[in-house]
């Protein structure tokens, strides 16, 4: 009490002034109305100020939770697609909205483990059998091409990159599906794979789009590779073709595997014996 009691003591004159600054500004800003109007615009600018900073922080801190929320939904949004796919014939457009049509379909998944400086490079995915995958699945995302699933447990996958000397992926050039060839990767630059056996007639020029020919049960049809970065002629029927990926290998994240409903029946088929 006594400290108390010095204090306002000590400082009475300075304490007196506050008081009567507050009266004065209080007077100024209620019966001002230029002044008040000055204040109360400079407070709900501070005070939109704060309210804007702290709402970007919530959403900077939410972001992961958006990117999930998107991916899920563009995870339907591409079985929707499956399921609604024009099949077009010399005479009739169909649409194919039956489910029992429905060719491939997605299934979401994160990158936990990612190699891509060694020879022979993998994956680790977060989904595993308990999520219905199974071996020799396409992984893809949004700008391409990423490997085929190659062993797995209940809740992970392991992913044989692209970038994996073993790795050998039907591919053509887009826009022409008479020229196919095989996608390999030499282990040097992991920007970049090689496609070979494309035969030389092939109306191949720098930044072609390169991808997959749709020859397999593994990758649909379609799905982009990269681009033509350099043409090796050959005194042969064929040319090598080095073909920059637009994945950046070294960083991945979210992905896609993707199931093709009509593999077993293909294979069984294809795998057929008159014996």
């Amino acid at each position: 009490m006594q400290q108390i009691i010095y204090f306002f003591q000590k400082f009475k004159y300075f304490l007196f002034f506050l008081f009567l600054e507050f009266i004065a500004l209080t007077l100024t800003f209620n019966n001002l109305n230029f002044h008040k109007s000055k204040f109360v615009n400079s407070a709900n600018g501070i005070t939109g100020t704060f309210y804007a900073t702290f709402s970007n922080y919530k959403d900077y801190m939410s972001l992961r939770a958006k990117n999930q929320s998107l991916q899920e939904e563009n995870t339907i949004l591409k079985n929707d697609l499956e399921k609604n796919r024009l099949v077009f014939s010399k005479d009739t457009t169909v649409v194919d909205s039956i489910k029992y049509h429905q060719k491939y379909t997605y299934t979401q998944a994160k990158i936990i483990n990612n190699n891509y400086s060694n020879p022979y490079n993998f994956l680790t995915i977060n989904r595993g059998q308990n999520k219905g995958i199974s071996k020799e699945m396409a992984v893809i995302n949004s700008k391409g091409i990423i490997g085929i699933t190659e062993n797995l447990t209940n809740n992970y996958a392991r992913v044989q990159s692209i970038l994996n000397k073993n790795s050998n992926i039907n591919a053509r050039l887009k826009g022409n599906t008479a020229y196919f060839g095989t996608l390999k990767w030499n282990g040097i630059d992991y920007n970049t794979v090689q496609l070979h056996d494309i035969p030389r007639q092939a109306p191949l020029k720098l930044g072609d789009t390169i991808e997959t020919g749709g020859k397999s049960t593994i990758f649909p049809e379609g799905i982009p590779i990269g681009v033509v970065s350099k043409i090796n002629k050959r005194n042969t029927a064929n040319s090598n073709i080095d073909v920059t990926l637009f994945n950046d290998m070294s960083n991945l994240e979210h992905v896609y595997v993707v199931k093709n409903l009509h593999k077993q029946e293909i294979q069984s088929l294809e795998n057929f014996s008159n014996e």
